[in-house]
């Protein structure tokens, strides 16, 4: 069985989507149309900007679900997935692609995030570390140490067996991050990120998106959806809506998604989208499955 899969932030990169844009009309229609829709020609920043211009939330969010999601419509017919599932913005991305929103309403939904989160990071300073080499369980523990002392940090993306991110404010990424070292982590790597995402420091963003997402019509996607707030496929519309509220505030369990996909029966899974984040996650979840990319 085939499970399309789709990236989040930080897989972006300048030249994104400008051989589909050059070579084939519905993408040009799209990209053409998104130029519109966003108000700034969002082409001009993926095709030929700077990286620093790519790396704002609220271009960066944009780009990676327009390259993904015009990915996906450009196969065509060869776009005939089991299951499909996204890790964080991703979501939104296999949404749009599986018929569950319409490109437009998908469009406006991840504008409206990106800039929420870009405000709630500025009223809630924060960052994330990635985590190597530690069991899950004790970066929990440590994690809930460090935030009842009084900062908070929280698991916030299970991407692989031994390869965990946190997120939560400064002073407790710094301290979480070094007991993690103290208790054998490989590594426990600040990352460059805007802010705490998937932590309780995004309530606002929550709350300002939730207003969004209800007013938007969701319908039946044409397979299920693997959602990140609890790793298990959806279907009913009012479910997928209630878990892409709770996702900037939940942890994204990618891991348990992935396993949750194959014991359904999926063997093969593509990347559609920018970059190969999802690819090498998922060799590490279980090599036995067949992996490839579409950008």
């Amino acid at each position: 069985m085939k499970a399309f899969v789709f990236p989040g932030q930080g897989s972006q990169f300048v030249g994104m989507g400008k051989n589909l844009y050059e070579n084939n009309p519905l993408a040009k229609e799209l990209f053409d149309k998104a130029d519109e829709i966003l108000g700034f020609k969002i082409t001009d920043i993926m095709f030929a900007g700077t990286d620093e211009q790519l790396k704002q939330t609220n271009v960066t969010q944009p780009a990676v679900f327009l390259h993904s999601v015009i990915t996906a419509l450009c196969l065509g017919e060869e776009f005939q997935p089991d299951m499909v599932g996204g890790h964080s913005l991703g979501e939104f991305s296999a949404l749009v692609a599986v018929g569950a929103i319409s490109f437009e309403d998908g469009l406006k939904l991840v504008a409206a995030r990106a800039n929420a989160m870009q405000k709630a990071c500025e009223a809630n300073p924060g960052t994330m570390a990635a985590i190597i080499g530690v069991p899950d369980e004790k970066v929990e523990e440590i994690c809930a140490a460090v935030t009842a002392a009084g900062h908070t940090v929280v698991a916030a993306n299970y991407n692989c067996p031994g390869q965990l991110v946190i997120s939560g404010t400064t002073e407790g990424i710094n301290q979480a991050c070094e007991q993690l070292k103290a208790a054998g982590a490989k590594r426990a790597l600040p990352l460059k990120v805007g802010g705490a995402f998937h932590s309780p420091l995004m309530q606002p963003a929550k709350d300002e998106l939730q207003a969004a997402i209800e007013q938007t019509a969701f319908t039946a996607p044409k397979c299920p959806v693997y959602q990140n707030v609890d790793g298990k496929p959806h279907t009913d519309p009012a479910e997928i809506k209630a878990n892409l509220i709770a996702q900037l505030t939940s942890s994204v369990r990618w891991t348990a998604s992935v396993q949750a996909m194959i014991a359904d029966g999926a063997n093969d899974f593509t990347e559609c989208g920018p970059g190969k984040a999802l690819q090498g996650m998922i060799g590490r979840i279980d090599r036995a499955v067949a992996v490839r990319g579409i950008e």
